[in-house]
């Protein structure tokens, strides 16, 4: 079956065009773009506080000439380490702006895990939240001379909201409010966001082309510290222009929830928000019932989440009272909506739950489900300008609709590789029928009318609530606590969450007599992300292993299975 009579090219909604005409510029320009048309629109709203399109331009250029006072050239790394907020957008343009690269850090990680983010991409200049600021200088204090930074930049989140009292309806519960108000004393030569805007720096000439890096987001494997995609400015400008999809533009209001650390929250919320002109409706943490109230309040109309937040809104006891009369688009990804749920959503609230799929490699959606004909439980069809197969892992033979293979992808917005891993980067392509397949690692089949449903995964990852947790990296990390000798992390069924973090682990010697399993978590707590944290420790004698000495964490795996199942 050739690329161009694919089974869901007769099903392809009318309105859209297969294929997209994609801008030759840097993702700077969209900026540019909108802040010239919509000068005094609201961006980004933050807690009843509008950044409009001229502020976000004029704010983006100024840290920009900022981040260059500080020695930062074309191509350049330049860290991210922060929650949803106005500054993120402000900082991510302005490191676009000076030609320079983003490399975005899930603000849960910790010291231990950041330092990896500093020393892999070669970091010069770190952006973060004032509550991670003492991880930034704890990770860079251990560095050796040579691979310090060159400069930190500490905002508050409070820069970004009203001053004064939050309007009640704007605000979030007690404990969250508390911790955007924190303002702890920051490490010794860190500059804060205010002086860095005010300083007046002005930035040299913008040269960044649409082949240059422009992201390098970091995702995780089955071996080893996480590695960075390399993402240009064309391979994020072709999904950050596809909001025909869900009929979005200018027009749009949408509610940024999704983080913006993640590549579905970047592409959403940064970059497709202002490519179209729109108005997002940011939050840092997800709060339901704050986020029950913003939906009328603000008239949102689009919402991409994942779907246990969709269960815990319907978990309030509000949640009657919520007006989502608004909303003409609600969809997201990362792990599968339940029937009941779905059905939920379209019985009391008329909203059908869209899901699609995609990678950090391949900048969010490869595959997503028409608004007006989506399937349940279904990752959805091949997006625009894209052409995904399913083949058999092995022999990398197509396979008919039905049969479950590898799910392989080709398109605009594929990485073009991981950053100084060149094995891993052939690893990752498959050439079929003369073009490049990115090979997703996904189990899956396709149906007779083309639509993508997942199976299992090639590769060994946990998805805990859409966040995916790769063992290999809780093992090493693991590895540090002074209690374990060995230790073997593999999923565990969690009601809520899907799936959840089981680690089984062989204790030091001096250890048995006096740990607790929950020593190992309270350590785990101090020193990973607290998705990554195992929920569940089992104390074992020994590991299991092949005659090579490699742990068997298959076997593992199944012998939990038969003991959750008896």
């Amino acid at each position: 079956m050739s690329a161009s009579d694919r089974p869901h090219h007769k099903i392809w909604p009318k309105r859209l065009p297969r294929e997209l005409v994609v801008p030759q510029t840097s993702l700077w320009f969209n900026l540019e773009v909108a802040a010239a048309r919509y000068p005094d629109k609201t961006a980004f709203l933050f807690f009843g506080k509008a950044l409009r399109y001229a502020q976000l331009k004029a704010q983006a250029e100024a840290l920009a000439g900022w981040l260059q006072a500080q020695g930062l050239g074309a191509g350049d790394r330049v860290a991210l380490y922060l929650q949803n907020c106005p500054q993120f957008v402000v900082a991510l343009y302005a490191i676009f702006r000076a030609n320079a690269v983003a490399v975005p850090v899930n603000p849960m990680n910790r010291a231990d895990e950041f330092g990896h983010y500093i020393t892999d991409p070669e970091t010069k200049v770190v952006i973060c939240a004032a509550d991670l600021a003492g991880f930034v200088a704890e990770a860079d204090a251990a560095l050796p001379p040579a691979q310090r930074l060159k400069a930190v930049l500490v905002t508050r989140y409070t820069d970004g909201m009203p001053d004064g009292a939050l309007d009640p309806a704007e605000a979030p519960n007690a404990a969250i409010e508390q911790w955007l108000r924190a303002d702890p004393t920051l490490p010794a030569g860190y500059a804060r966001w205010a002086e860095a805007l005010a300083a007046g720096h002005v930035p040299g000439p913008h040269t960044a082309a649409p082949d240059d890096l422009a992201l390098l987001p970091y995702t995780s494997g089955t071996t080893g510290l996480p590695k960075g995609c390399m993402h240009t400015h064309r391979t994020l400008m072709h999904n950050a222009v596809s909001g025909l999809w869900t009929n979005s533009g200018a027009e749009t209001v949408g509610l940024g929830v999704v983080p913006m650390f993640h590549i579905t929250g970047m592409m959403l919320c940064a970059l497709s928000t202002v490519y179209a002109g729109a108005t997002l409706v940011l939050m840092p943490r997800w709060d339901r019932e704050l986020a029950g109230r913003l939906f009328a309040r603000h008239s949102i109309t689009h919402w991409t989440c994942i779907p246990t937040m969709v269960i815990d809104l319907f978990g309030s006891p509000n949640y009657r009272s919520f007006d989502l009369s608004s909303l003409r688009y609600i969809g997201g990804g990362g792990a599968a909506m339940p029937q009941a749920v779905a059905q939920r959503l379209l019985d009391e609230f008329g909203l059908t739950f869209a899901e699609g799929y995609g990678l950090t490699e391949t900048a969010a959606p490869s595959h997503s489900n028409p608004v007006e004909r989506a399937k349940l439980q279904c990752l959805g069809i091949p997006y625009f300008s894209t052409d995904a197969r399913v083949v058999d892992p092995v022999t990398f033979q197509e396979l008919e609709p039905g049969q479950d293979g590898e799910i392989i992808i080709h398109g605009p917005q594929v990485f073009k590789g991981y950053w100084r891993h060149p094995d891993a980067t052939e690893a990752a392509f498959v050439s079929f029928e003369g073009k490049r397949f990115f090979r997703s690692g996904d189990l899956g089949r396709m149906d007779e009318e083309g639509y993508f449903f997942i199976t299992d995964r090639l590769k060994r990852m946990i998805n805990a609530s859409g966040y995916k947790v790769w063992p290999s990296e809780v093992e090493l990390l693991l590895f540090k606590c002074p209690l374990v000798q060995e230790a073997c992390i593999i999923s565990a069924k969690d009601e809520y969450r899907g799936e959840t973090v089981k680690a089984v682990v062989v204790l030091r010697a001096e250890a048995k007599a006096t740990t607790q399993p929950e020593d190992i978590i309270a350590w785990a707590r101090e020193h990973m992300a607290a998705y990554k944290v195992p929920k569940i420790v089992q104390f074992v004698d020994a590991l299991p292993k092949s005659g090579s000495g490699k742990v068997m964490w298959r076997l593992l795996q199944e012998q939990d299975a038969q003991r959750t199942a008896g």
